[in-house]
C-alpha cells in the first residue's frame, strides 16, 4: 500500500494494513506493504519487474499510462492493465466510505471484516458530527 498523503482516509495506514493481512490470509503468494515514496523505488529494493493496475473507466487510463511510462522510463519496471469486471467498474474507495457514512447499506460491496469496521467507524463519525 502506497501512502498518499494528500487523501484523506476513513481509517489509518495501519487499521488499512491489519484488515488487508486478514482479508487475504488465505492466499499464501500475497505480502500486504506500506511504503513512503515512489513506487518504482519499492519495486528495484523488492526486486519486482512489473506492477498490476486495475482500470475502471478510459479516465483512470489517461492518468495510469502516464504513470506507468514514467515508471519504466525511472526503472525499466512494466506496468500491466487490468480492466475492472463491468459489475464493479462504479465503486470507490471514496464513495463506499460516503454511502457507508450515511447509513448505507455496502455489506455486499466489501469483505465482512472491512464492513464491521465500517459500521464501528461511522456510527463514531455520526457521534462526533
Amino acid at each position: 500500500m502506497l501512502i498518499n498523503k494528500t487523501k484523506k482516509g476513513m481509517f489509518s495506514v495501519d487499521e488499512r494494513i491489519d484488515m488487508l493481512r486478514a482479508v487475504t490470509a488465505h492466499l499464501p503468494t500475497v505480502r500486504v506493504d506500506s511504503w513512503h515514496g515512489l513506487l518504482v523505488d519499492y519495486c528495484r529494493q523488492h526486486d519486482v519487474n512489473a506492477i498490476v493496475k486495475g482500470l475502471r473507466a478510459v479516465s483512470d487510463f489517461d492518468y495510469e499510462l502516464q504513470m506507468a511510462q514514467m515508471n519504466q522510463q525511472l526503472s525499466g519496471v512494466e506496468t500491466l492493465f487490468m480492466p475492472t469486471n463491468p459489475l464493479w467498474s462504479f465503486l470507490s474507495s471514496s464513495l463506499v466510505k460516503e454511502v457507508a457514512q450515511y447509513g448505507g447499506d455496502v455489506a455486499h460491496l466489501v469483505p465482512d471484516l472491512v464492513h464491521r469496521q465500517l459500521l464501528t467507524r461511522s456510527a463514531e463519525h455520526r457521534a462526533h458530527s
